[in-house]
């Protein structure tokens, strides 16, 4: 073992990245091989041991490069960061780790090799194998860097130690990854239940594929969208856990420093970058990469408290908004209203609009898988129809596969619209919003349009009824339904159980 002082603050460089600053450090240096080694030797592994400390103000990566020789095997990885002692509301050190192989740490992640934030202190990398989160593959000579993330950095500063560890021999294969199909066999057009938010061992989740499928079927879903926290490595790692009763469909969540968005049914093997924050004018770009590689964009829980989970992005690339994320809260609350207020200009002006959907972002027991879920109106059981479906807002959230609705909207003359359509009507013909529940004892049903809770109404205590109401389109931009529990704090609005996309009212 070997300590390596390339972590020193005084031989660090500044470079840029793409459209971030980053903060390279010294390389670190193997031996080259051997006389007589090299594959399938039996030279002795090597070690090398970086310590350091990270300044209050450092960039968002810290690049640690590292010289592999020919003949590698294996890479390791460890590290360890001090917690320091910090006054009551200031950020302690949280430190993130991942890797970039010789083909470069450029944004856009051609070298990308793998993440796991600070959801591990160790991982390794060979043909055959990869710790969860990171890409199994060969391990090519050339200059590697270990990618390490200062999320936040106490006033005292955040001492690192990273341990890189190289083991010889034999390379290995890689075996080629089966990946899920992106059609199950659905029951033709009808309303499939979802969550496309969600974690698992391959990132900061407790889970294993296998546990959530088998809790995706327990909750009653049709589909879910692997998004795990800034890798692909999950892609893979559903081999027989499909089926024609369950679809799932891969992606990522897009984990920047300014906010969280879940690319959702991504081609297999699709990885995209997250090392940029609003400032930077890169959000459109890879807003872009995500479309062309088959997926939607949905930002996710844009008023969550976390550090760096607030949406800074605007809406203006968004499919659709995750309005509810897990349990329902007060930040889900506001999400909710902020939702509502944009309705306006887009029912009037007939601009598009961003549809809302809600996921559970499971991570661990007690976590519920479809909790909540988005129920779509799709022409069958596929990653294009659930994605349409997503799109045009004909989707409603439920807490559970417990609760169902049906919405419609109808005129005077026969004409009707259902959830995320338009109905054209005279200005002054009144219209109908009916409103159909089961599932729901102990809730009350209210209509919502752009000026705001305009009737509300008590379910029967089965939680199974219909509620109807009149207005007209010179008075309603739009309707939509929420099924609601009893308030818990007085004053505010009880807890979601259910709500709708809207239907908006044209006025002829």
């Amino acid at each position: 073992m070997t300590e390596n002082g390339s972590g020193s603050i005084g031989r660090r460089g500044l470079i840029v990245t793409g459209a971030a600053t980053a903060l390279t450090l010294g390389t670190v240096s193997f031996a080259n091989a051997a006389p007589g080694g090299g594959a399938g030797s039996s030279r002795p592994d090597e070690t090398r041991v970086v310590r350091g400390t990270l300044p209050t103000g450092s960039p968002d990566f810290v690049y640690l490069p590292v010289e592999v020789p020919h003949g590698v095997r294996e890479l390791a990885v460890s590290y360890t960061y001090e917690k320091e002692t910090v006054p009551a509301g200031t950020q302690n050190n949280a430190l993130d780790i991942g890797i970039f192989d010789e083909r470069g740490t450029g944004l856009g992640g051609a070298g990308f090799r793998g993440w796991s934030g600070g959801a591990r202190t160790e991982f390794f990398i060979r043909a055959d194998d990869a710790t969860p989160g990171y890409l199994r593959g060969p391990v090519r000579a050339g200059t590697w860097h270990v990618a390490l993330g200062p999320y936040t950095v106490a006033p005292q500063g955040l001492p690192y130690t990273v341990t890189i560890t190289l083991k010889y021999g034999e390379p290995g294969t890689t075996p080629a990854p089966v990946y899920p199909p992106t059609r199950a066999k659905g029951r033709g057009r009808a309303w499939y239940r979802g969550d496309c938010h969600m974690h698992s061992v391959y990132s900061d989740g407790g889970r294993t594929p296998a546990q959530i499928a088998a809790l995706a079927r327990a909750a009653g879903l049709d589909f879910i969208n692997t998004s795990e926290h800034n890798t692909n490595s999950a892609h893979r790692a559903w081999q027989g856990l499909w089926g024609d009763d369950l679809l799932i469909m891969t992606g990522e969540e897009i984990t920047t420093r300014n906010g969280h968005v879940v690319a959702l049914g991504t081609n297999p093997g699709t990885f995209v970058d997250w090392r940029y924050r609003a400032r930077d004018n890169r959000f459109g770009h890879f807003a872009r990469e995500v479309r062309a590689a088959g997926g939607i964009v949905v930002p996710a829980h844009p008023h969550a408290t976390c550090v760096g989970c607030g949406w800074k992005f605007g809406f203006g690339e968004a499919d659709a908004v995750e309005v509810w994320n897990g349990p329902y809260t007060p930040d889900d609350e506001v999400t909710l209203q902020e939702w509502d207020n944009s309705l306006t200009v887009s029912g009037r002006s007939g601009r598009p609009w961003t549809p809302a959907m809600g996921n559970s972002d499971a991570h661990r027991d007690p976590d519920r898988i479809g909790g909540p879920q988005t129920v779509v109106l799709a022409d069958d059981l596929s990653r294009e129809a659930i994605q349409a479906g997503l799109k045009a807002g004909h989707s409603y959230v439920a807490e559970s596969a417990a609760v169902s609705l049906s919405f419609t909207v109808s005129g005077g003359h026969g004409q009707h619209a259902g959830i995320g359509e338009r109905l054209r009507a005279d200005a002054a013909e009144p219209v109908t919003a009916r409103l159909e529940v089961t599932g729901a004892p102990g809730c009350s049903v209210a209509f919502v349009t752009d000026q705001g809770t305009l009737y509300t109404t008590q379910l029967p205590a089965s939680g199974t009824g219909t509620a109807t109401w009149q207005t007209t389109p010179q008075y309603a931009t739009y309707i939509r339904a929420e099924v609601r529990h009893a308030p818990v704090v007085p004053g505010l609005p009880g807890p979601l159980a259910a709500f709708t996309n809207p239907v908006f009212l044209d006025a002829l």
